[in-house]
């Protein structure tokens, strides 16, 4: 069974930083391309970024860019979402997902961890 399980949210101030994590477990992690999305009070889901299978390329949505890393450890089978300079607009579930790196959608979600930045 796979499970993808999302760790590390929380309530941050503006400015802050916090750091995500996501386990995954019962799939072959490395050859699974990771994308982190977010969803707000009220608004759809939005994609934030994605990092390949290797961890060589790693791409994000402009209203992060700069601000957000993603990185990846295949030996832990975690994948992780470096948040930098939080803003109040930041304030959202956030969840992992895996795709398969043949696939053209995501095949896996985790549950999501809420992260709230105050201002």
């Amino acid at each position: 069974q796979v499970q993808l399980v999302e760790s590390g949210g929380g309530l941050v101030q503006a400015g802050g930083s916090l750091r995500l994590s996501c386990a995954a477990s019962g799939l072959t992690f490395s050859v699974y391309d990771m994308d982190w999305f977010r969803q707000a009070p009220g608004k759809g889901r939005e994609f934030v970024g994605r990092i390949t299978w290797s961890g060589n390329s790693a791409d994000y949505a402009d209203s992060v860019k700069g601000r957000f890393t993603i990185s990846r450890d295949n030996a832990k089978n975690t994948v992780y979402l470096q948040m930098n300079s939080l803003k109040p607009g930041d304030t959202a579930v956030y969840y992992c997902a895996a795709r398969h790196q043949h696939s053209i959608q995501d095949d896996y979600w985790g549950q999501g961890t809420q992260v709230t930045v105050s201002s």
